[in-house]
């Protein structure tokens, strides 16, 4: 075993139970996005703004996210943790903190942030704590990493709009972690745009059914 004490309790390590880590990356980073063509990493250019989230396995959630117009560049990584520069085997551990992240370089002129919550709530069931479906692990959780106090007051809006119809259909209290992004450590080459090199591989990827109501306006306009 890679780590003979693999967390079993589902319990996030504090930080002074989490492992090193490292000062720099144990692998490279790709330069573009395998489908878009952008690059990864920033800089990025002027009027682009960062959104980051967690949903589970980030294979299928990374898809979700480069298909939607308006988003200029995504990459997977690990975010909300304590050990600098993980490598997946590490994340998977238990012992690093983190979660699987989706890191979204958008245009808030073509999508607006509160589209991408909407997308967000909808491509996962928000109230399972640390797993996803059949994704069991604290590496699995939910999770907002905001920017800005105005993305961290749409990311609560958009979470408490969406406790309301999800308790209207019978689920339970949502508990995911909405808070001011630390570190993104992108994920091994292999990860990303994984379902583009690897089109029938593993998703991962299911929603409640249940409508977000976050960035809809009413009918009428007002």
């Amino acid at each position: 075993m890679l780590f003979p004490h693999l967390r079993h309790d589902l319990r996030l390590p504090a930080e002074e139970e989490a492992l090193a880590g490292r000062p720099e990356p144990a692998f490279p980073l790709a330069g573009r996005h395998a489908v878009l063509g952008t690059p990864l990493a920033g800089p990025y250019p002027e009027g682009l703004a960062v959104a980051d989230f967690g949903l589970g396995c980030f294979w299928g959630a990374e898809r979700r996210f480069w298909q939607t117009p308006g988003v200029w560049t995504t990459l997977a990584g690990y975010q909300g943790g304590h050990t600098p520069n993980p490598t997946y085997e590490e994340v998977c551990s238990g012992l690093t903190g983190h979660t699987e992240a989706v890191r979204v370089v958008y245009d808030p002129s073509l999508v607006p942030y509160t589209a991408l919550l909407k997308l967000f709530w909808e491509s996962h069931d928000p109230t399972q704590g640390f797993r996803q479906g059949n994704d069991r692990g604290t590496q699995y959780r939910s999770a907002v990493y905001t920017h800005s106090p105005e993305q961290q007051a749409e990311a609560e809006a958009s979470r408490d709009a969406y406790q309301s119809v999800l308790r209207g259909s019978g689920y339970g209290a949502i508990t995911t972690e909405i808070r001011p992004a630390g570190p993104f450590f992108p994920a091994e080459d292999y990860h990303q745009q994984y379902l583009e090199k690897n089109p029938t591989g593993y998703c991962g990827i299911g929603g409640t059914g249940v409508s977000c109501p976050v960035g809809i306006a009413p009918a009428d306009g007002n």
